[in-house]
């Protein structure tokens, strides 16, 4: 059952808005925001407006890195065999091509192996290592996979092979027992930033590996930021928080994609509609860039993102771009086919309080977008979410799961992991494999485990307002100030604003059958706002209707060529005036 959202209203200090506006000279407005994000010393806020890739911690903060290093490069001096063993997302893929393109400049070589996700499933497995070991291979790197790899680990290590793992998902009670594991959450490891991602973890160690070849320093730092597009579009297409280290890495990885020489990352960039010298927003690497390159080990081979940022063939890297393209279509077409049998279930059985959580499973579902699905269901009903394609021969199956913030998913499938033929992930998102005739077992422990942990409110989508904002209190100056807190993403979401007691003063008018535009106003003014997906909801805009809103300033390039604001505003939000 729906019920309206919550809002939650900030309650800030009474002047210490105003003292950080002067302090760094911004708007007040901006003030408010920095201040209820918990930048209340100037100083804090001046780092976090301005990320500085000085401020990029040492690599060696990282357990494990000098033993890695010394034996990389060791393995490097001598032109071993050297295996990069990734995963098939964007994460594990943009993580082998980093380190991949740093051993080349070092001058060696490494050959890389990307599991399918079908045939291979996630993690290390011990026979593709054995096949490495064959070849002559002396040193396995893994890359955003590895952490809970002991037996994989243990094979190589029994075949000669000398391991490093880096990972940065969430260790088991034990390591594997590599040469170095780099991971900013294993015990031990006091690396500030907690929050890395497979390739953010690899780019440390590239940090690391470009300092010791002897290059002038202006070189080394030429190159080191030529990893961050990248690393960019890994820490945001792998949904990590953007805020500490990872806020430096994205802000200068994205300047970075606006000039872009490498032939296949710039056919993908052409692809998803970017031009020439334009840089895109976090939110459309999110929306543009990550879920194409997503689709080649969603729906084929993954391999195909790796030829595709390795490539020197302009021709060839357009051919990639173009096939990563049509699978995003045919992801597209997939998943909406899955959730719409899902919602048709729904309706039949509609989802109510007693299921604290949800597992749905069906016969052939696709297993490369049951995570997306599971996400689209997450935002619909607010609750815990597996969705599992059932392999009727076979009788397992195999899924994804995500979360919202108030229940930790890994918890959860460690809890019940007698039931599971393999797991793995973290607090919002995670993976498993079980008979298919435990699926009835499986729902109900799940949903008792979150009943026990989760209360009626959790169920509810929640407005956090980051400060109240009257409509004659927007100026060109207060847009530019908030959209310079970009990157928005995952901890770092766009500033949301209340105004109280608006009227609707012209239509709303319904585009594209489900979203609307409207006309409040506000403290004298009168602006217009766009609602996505607000047409089933028109009914609340009727002329006249007192309204509290909640809304966005976003970035709006079609105005800004056009001549007009470069900004405009968005509802996330509207409920009856009090």
């Amino acid at each position: 059952m729906d019920r309206p959202a919550r809002w939650s209203i900030p309650q800030i200090e009474a002047g210490l808005a105003g003292r950080l506006a002067q302090s760094l000279g911004v708007s007040l407005p901006a003030a408010r925001v920095l201040a209820h994000r918990g930048y209340r010393d100037p100083a804090a806020a001046r780092r976090y407006l301005f990320p500085s890739l000085e401020d990029l911690h040492d690599p060696y903060l990282l357990l494990g890195m000098s033993a890695a290093l010394q034996r990389l490069q060791r393995a490097i001096a001598a032109r071993e065999n050297i295996l990069l063993y990734g995963d098939y997302d964007v994460d594990g893929t943009t993580a082998v091509v980093i380190l991949k393109k740093a051993i080349q400049l070092a001058g060696a070589e490494a050959s890389v192996f990307i599991p399918h996700r079908i045939r291979d499933g996630y993690g290390m497995r011990p026979e593709v290592i054995e096949q490495a070991a064959s070849a002559g291979a002396t040193l396995l790197i893994s890359l955003d996979t590895g952490i809970r790899a002991a037996e994989a680990v243990c094979r190589a290590r029994a075949l000669g092979m000398d391991v490093i793992v880096t990972d940065h998902h969430l260790p088991d009670a034990e390591l594997p027992p590599a040469l170095a594991v780099l991971n900013p959450n294993q015990p031990g490891c006091g690396y500030p930033e907690k929050n890395l991602c497979g390739a953010g973890v690899a780019f440390k160690l590239v940090q690391a590996l470009l300092a010791t070849l002897g290059w002038p320093a202006g070189k080394v730092r030429l190159m080191t930021e030529s990893f961050l597009k990248l690393v960019a579009i890994a820490t945001v297409a792998d949904v990590v928080p953007l805020t500490g280290e990872n806020r430096i890495l994205v802000k200068h990885g994205l300047e970075g994609l606006r000039s872009v020489r490498n032939p296949g990352l710039r056919a993908l960039l052409e692809v998803a509609g970017f031009a020439p010298g334009q840089a895109p927003t976090a939110g459309q690497v999110a929306f543009r860039i990550a879920p194409r390159l997503n689709a080649a080990g969603r729906m084929a081979d993954a391999n195909d993102i790796i030829e595709l940022l390795l490539t020197e063939d302009p021709q060839r890297g357009a051919e990639l771009a173009a096939r990563l393209h049509s699978l995003n279509r045919d992801r597209q077409e997939t998943e909406s086919e899955i959730v719409r049998l899902i919602l048709d279930q729904c309706l039949a059985s509609p989802v109510t309080d007693r299921q604290a959580a949800l597992v749905f499973a069906g016969p052939d579902w696709h297993r490369g977008v049951v995570g997306i699905v599971a996400s689209r269901l997450v935002d619909r009903f607010h609750r815990p979410v597996f969705v599992l394609d059932v392999d009727p021969e076979q009788g397992v199956a195999q899924g994804s799961g995500r979360s919202v913030p108030a229940f930790h998913l890994l918890e959860a499938l460690e809890s019940m992991s007698e039931l599971l033929l393999r797991y793995g992930g973290h607090r919002q998102a995670a993976g498993l494999t079980l008979a298919a005739d435990r699926i009835p077992e499986f729902r109900e422990r799940l949903n008792a485990y979150a009943a026990a942990r989760l209360a009626p409110d959790d169920f509810r989508a929640e407005v956090e307002v980051d400060a109240c904002l009257a409509f004659d209190e927007i100026t060109e100056e207060v847009a530019a100030d908030v959209l310079s807190m970009a990157p928005f993403g995952c901890g770092n979401p766009v500033p949301v604003f209340a105004a109280f007691g608006a009227e609707v003063a012209g239509g709303p008018w319904v585009f594209k059958e489900k979203h609307l535009r409207v006309s409040l106003r506000q403290a004298g003014r009168t602006l217009t706002f766009k609602g996505w997906n607000f047409a089933e909801r028109a009914a609340q805009f009727a002329p006249g209707a007192r309204l509290d809103a909640a809304f966005t300033l976003d970035a709006d390039d079609y105005s800004r060529a056009r001549g007009y604001a470069g900004w405009s505003a968005t509802l996330r939000d509207a409920r009856t005036a009090s």
